[in-house]
């Protein structure tokens, strides 16, 4: 009996382990949309760096802290990625990254969570809610997320009568434990 408590007993601590250890980037696609003249726009940003401790089982203790950098805008048109990084839009030679830092999760239902994120670009720092799902396929975690902001409360980009102001952003993740 003392050896099935004993063997249980670490096989939750191995597993709690493993969950809590998701830092390794395998894979990661972040793209963006915004509306200009009308017509949907958009490209991707890399860099990522992330440190990810997400336990479904204790999502008080669960943490996201994670990074671009805003010299990998891509938008497949060198004049307007030059144009986004400076100082008018993301302002790459103040500011160099975009970061966001959970500050707490949710269960929905299934693999469906919600995280409030501390969300800083151009040294703004504004709390966005974004819905993810997260998949666990043993040595891979999958992380799934889109959620929407609004670039004038981070001062990227002036008033327009031609861009939209509602940014559409989409983070596919995948870690190895």
């Amino acid at each position: 009996m003392k050896k099935t408590i004993v063997l249980s007993s670490i096989l939750i601590l191995f597993n709690t382990a493993l969950v809590l250890a998701q830092t390794t980037v395998k894979h990661a696609q972040i793209s963006f949309k915004i509306k200009n003249m009308g017509i949907g726009t958009g490209g991707t940003i890399g860099g990522l760096q992330a440190s990810v401790k997400f336990n479904p089982a204790d999502l008080t203790a669960s943490t996201l802290d994670a990074s671009v950098e805003v010299n990998t805008i891509n938008t497949d048109n060198s004049m307007r990625d030059e144009h986004l990084r400076g100082e008018d839009f993301f302002d790459l030679a103040h500011y160099p990254k975009i970061t966001i830092k959970s500050v707490s999760f949710k269960h929905k239902s299934g693999n469906n969570y919600s995280g409030i994120f501390d969300l800083t670009i151009k040294g703004k720092t504004k709390q966005v809610e974004v819905p993810f799902t997260y998949t666990d396929k043993g040595n891979t975690i999958i992380l799934n997320g889109t959620f929407k902001l609004n670039r004038l409360d981070f001062g990227v980009g002036g008033s327009s009568l031609v861009m939209g102001n509602e940014v559409s952003v989409t983070v596919d993740a995948e870690m190895e434990r």
